[in-house]
């Protein structure tokens, strides 16, 4: 009886397997072996043997013929099962022609030889194989088949085999189909020889399907084998070899993981049939899944956005092997809800590492932190990560800092563990909407976070963060190259004290703006700069303002608007380019001077026209753009911004009013002095008033002192000087005098003291220095510390300071000396020194060495002294003296009017 059958695929020449319909519900048919009766041909080699001669071009016949058509066929005997597959032996037509014929007719099959007496229909079997033999057809061509090699198992050398031929299209017959997304092919190699491969449908992967008898396969498994088998099975493709299945790209680690085996067992591709590629159609079917990590062979080409749209039409029709899966919800948690899918502009204000950021959201101000979605920088803390590290995040502030960037918070991170809530976002930038985080992956310094097969919560563009991982990989860059680059030097901090500090002044100030990148804000007017050619780092503080300070621990409390100066300074300047310059260095070790954003915004300008800052008119008054600071400052008044919000014009009017009357000259109060020290390193002195009670004193206090010390004085046990302690100390001289301990360092047994009756300061040893007795308590210290009013001595970077000491000795030292207290600054006494002995004295009030300093080129008016303007009559003769050095040539005006610069 005849029966009907699909050609599954042909075996040989001679031999068919047919399988009949699929079941309801797409479930694979039976199958079964028909072998042609009487009919023999040629048989297909293996692994373990050759092909006999022809046997590939008499299975081509056939093939061709057959495969996939339905056949009418005829069991005329039957075989002992293999692997409970029947077999049999007899006939098959195709519209009516049969198959045994047509082969013998071609010439790729032979009659089998018989004992039984022939038939009609032998005879005629027999006439065809006659006569394709005398044609030369098929296996009876005199020329014998062509020469090829076969070779059945994969490549010797998998990686060189692919590097050969990878991307370039190949034809090949689907030789055997393992499971929906695994394929045994016949590839067809340029120069003629056959190549059997494995090969692994990229980006998919269908439920494994059984292998052996009583295996269990995978849900849906079988129907994805039969899909794929049913129209691929020994029909014609286009292969495209993609990859070898190396392990997932892992950074730090050579060649980006551990290498492929050099014979491989399968490699990764497309398979393209006339239809299209069948990894699209069994996504749609709802028979695989994609899979992420193999984007980056496929993104480029926009395979993977095909498999994407075929899998969400699977999803959304909930075909095989989404049928059971829901709907995918907008959030799991309330603030998720809020935040997912928001779409923003933000101005980028932060750079945290290689892969969070903080931006400044538009128009509100908000700050945000925010993760690159699916995206894993390197660790500054590894030190195999930290140079990448570095790289990463200087990468990400080149090209964000102070820009303006779109947002969109594709998910949020719940907190886990040490880990805070985190709003995972997509950045871009640019008039091309650049995903920034692509650019980070491509270029070699973020890795692409691996996700679940069913976590959503994923970049959208998570397919190129792939497809740049995979270039980054093939190129070897970055974290992917398996070099060990040394973990970078940490920059010299040049302002960590004063020591430190002073030789890089005069090298900055030659320079002018210098460029730098500002690290870390520490308070409105406070900043760390980098400068990242010479690798160092350093405190700038800005000159001629003073910005409201910020608590700097938790027991502290800020100043008015502390807090908002340091965070409008850190939202405008942290980590931009910019440029500084600096005038002078502070007692700390911080450089003093201005800071430039974009060339001509002026740091401090900003801030006192914001009203985070005020004028400090002592140091404001010396720079040459003062100007700008008071017509700053006047404009936030008038706004009454921040720190003037309640600022009255008329009240702060009346305040000058009286400051004028109080800044009016003071009474003339003349003593008479005599210098008993003269420092140098910072130029000051201290006077003795001569004529009073205490000096008197002093003289008998000296004789009882060096009576009492003419002794052997006994230390008390424990006996360790301290700051601010009253003692009696030995001075150079090899006399003991009264002093005060300034600084004591018991580790180096020595202490700094000022010798409090004439203003001396030495380093005493411990085994020098006695607590002071009781009765030498009594007098004041008849030291005082003093300064010249009006004038100061040229800077001491300046050739001509030690001129300018040596002139003052001469002029003051040893000498009884009249002086005018003009002002007093706490125990500092502003002083006008006039020699007695100078005739000029007689008949000019206003002569005195502080003029005479002037006039010899070794001092300027000192513009920050707030009474200057209160004695107009001497400020005039100051001026006249300084026009007398300049025409004179006198000292620092040798070589022309350097005023200007000082």
């Amino acid at each position: 009886m005849s029966m009907k059958a699909i050609v599954k695929s042909v075996i040989s020449g001679d031999s068919l397997v047919l399988r009949g319909r699929p079941g309801p519900q797409g479930q694979p048919p039976k199958e079964r072996v028909l072998h042609f009766a009487d009919v023999s041909a040629p048989r297909m080699g293996s692994s373990n043997r050759e092909d006999e001669p022809w046997a590939f071009e008499s299975r081509e016949f056939l093939r061709a013929l057959a495969v996939g058509k339905e056949v009418s066929f005829t069991s005329s005997h039957s075989l002992p099962p293999n692997e409970d597959v029947p077999r049999d032996l007899g006939s098959a037509e195709i519209g009516g022609a049969d198959l045994a014929s047509e082969i013998l007719k071609n010439g790729w099959g032979k009659i089998k030889e018989s004992k039984r007496e022939p038939t009609e229909e032998d005879l005629r079997k027999r006439d065809l194989e006659s006569e394709a033999k005398s044609a030369g057809l098929g296996i009876w061509n005199p020329h014998g088949p062509k020469a090829r090699t076969t070779h059945y198992t994969m490549p010797p050398d998998s990686q060189s085999f692919l590097s050969e031929h990878k991307g370039k299209a190949l034809d090949a017959i689907v030789e055997q189909v393992r499971d929906g997304s695994t394929l045994r092919v016949r590839l067809f190699m340029p120069e003629g020889d056959h190549q059997l491969a494995n090969i692994a449908l990229a980006g998919v992967r269908a439920a494994r399907a059984s292998t052996k008898q009583g295996e269990p396969s995978e849900p849906w498994g079988e129907e994805a084998k039969f899909f794929t088998e049913s129209r691929l099975l020994q029909r014609p493709v286009r292969v495209q070899l993609l990859s070898l299945p190396t392990s997932t790209a892992t950074p730090f680690q050579p060649n980006g993981g551990p290498s492929a085996p050099s014979t491989a067992t399968v490699f990764i591709g497309t398979v393209l049939h006339p239809a299209g590629n069948v990894a699209e159609f069994l996504v749609a079917a709802g028979l695989a899944r994609v899979v992420d990590w193999h984007a980056g062979m496929l993104a480029a080409s926009g395979g993977m956005e095909r498999l994407r749209a075929a899998e969400k039409v699977a999803k959304e029709k909930r075909l095989c092997l989404y049928a059971s899966s829901t709907q995918p919800t907008a959030s799991k948690t309330g603030s998720a809800a809020n935040a997912q899918g928001r779409s923003f502009e933000a101005t980028v204000i932060r750079i945290w590492s290689g892969d969070q950021i903080s931006v400044s959201e538009k128009p509100s101000g908000k700050e945000r932190r925010l993760q690159l979605s699916s995206t894993r920088g390197p660790k500054l803390s590894d030190s195999k990560q930290a140079f990448y590290a570095q790289e990463a995040r200087e990468f990400l502030r080149k090209r964000l800092i102070g820009k303006t960037v779109k947002c969109n918070i594709d998910f949020v991170r719940p907190k886990e563990g040490e880990y805070d809530e985190r709003e995972c976002a997509t950045i871009r930038y640019g008039n091309q909407n650049v995903n920034v985080a692509v650019q980070l992956v491509e270029k070699g310094l973020a890795s692409v976070v691996r996700h679940k097969r069913d976590d959503e919560d994923r970049s959208p563009d998570y397919d190129s963060l792939m497809a740049a991982e995979a270039a980054a990989v093939a190129e070897t860059r970055g974290i992917h190259s398996g070099k060990d680059v040394a973990p970078p030097k940490p920059p010299l901090n040049i302002s960590e004290s004063t020591t430190r500090a002073t030789p890089f002044l005069n090298g900055f100030k030659r320079l002018g703006r210098v460029p730098a990148v500002v690290e870390y804000v520490a308070a409105g007017s406070r900043f760390k700069l980098l400068l990242p050619k010479d690798n160092q780092t350093l405190t700038l503080v800005l000159g001629g303002i003073r910005a409201p300070r910020t608590a700097r621990n938790p027991s502290e409390k800020s100043e008015p608007f502390g807090p908002e100066a340091f965070e409008f300074a850190t939202r405008r300047y942290m980590q931009r380019d910019v440029e500084f310059e600096v005038d002078s260095v502070d007692k700390s070790g911080g450089f003093i001077g201005s800071l430039y954003l974009n060339k001509n915004e002026n740091a401090a300008v900003v801030l006192v026209r914001e009203g985070l800052a005020s004028v400090h008119s002592y140091s404001a008054d010396a720079l040459s753009w003062s100007k700008q600071l008071y017509d700053a400052e006047n404009e936030a008044k008038a706004a009454k911004r921040n720190l003037w919000q309640d600022y009255d014009e008329a009240a702060e009017k009346a305040a000058e009013t009286t400051a004028e009357v109080e800044a009016s000259p003071i009474k003339s109060k003349y003593i008479d002095i005599i210098i008993s020290d003269v420092r140098t390193s910072n130029f000051g002195f201290s006077v003795q008033i001569l004529n009073t009670e205490g000096i008197a004193s002093l003289e008998k206090l000296m004789r009882d002192f060096s009576l009492h010390h003419q002794g052997a004085v006994a230390v008390p046990a424990g006996f360790t000087p301290k700051g601010g302690d009253l003692v009696s100390a030995k001075f150079s001289d090899g006399s003991w005098y009264r002093a005060k301990i300034r600084r004591a360092s018991p580790i180096k047994k020595e202490a700094e003291v000022t010798f409090i009756d004439y203003g001396n300061q030495d380093t005493v040893a411990f085994k020098d220095i006695r607590p002071l007795a009781p009765q030498f308590r009594s007098l004041p210290g008849q030291a005082r510390d003093a300064r010249l009013s009006f004038v100061k001595l040229v800077d001491p970077e300046s050739e001509y300071y030690p001129e300018a000491i040596d002139r003052f000795r001469q002029l003051c030292e040893g000498r009884k000396l009249i002086a005018n207290i003009d002002a007093e600054e706490g125990p500092l006494l502003h002083l006008r020194l006039m020699d007695p002995q100078n005739p000029q004295s007689a008949t000019d009030p206003y002569e005195c060495i502080n003029a005479e300093l002037l006039r010899d080129g070794l001092a300027t008016i000192d513009r920050k002294c707030n009474y200057l303007s209160a004695f107009p009559p001497l400020l005039k003769k100051l001026k006249d003296s300084v026009l007398e050095a300049k025409r004179d040539r006198a000292g620092m005006f040798e070589f022309g009017d350097v005023e200007e610069d000082e």
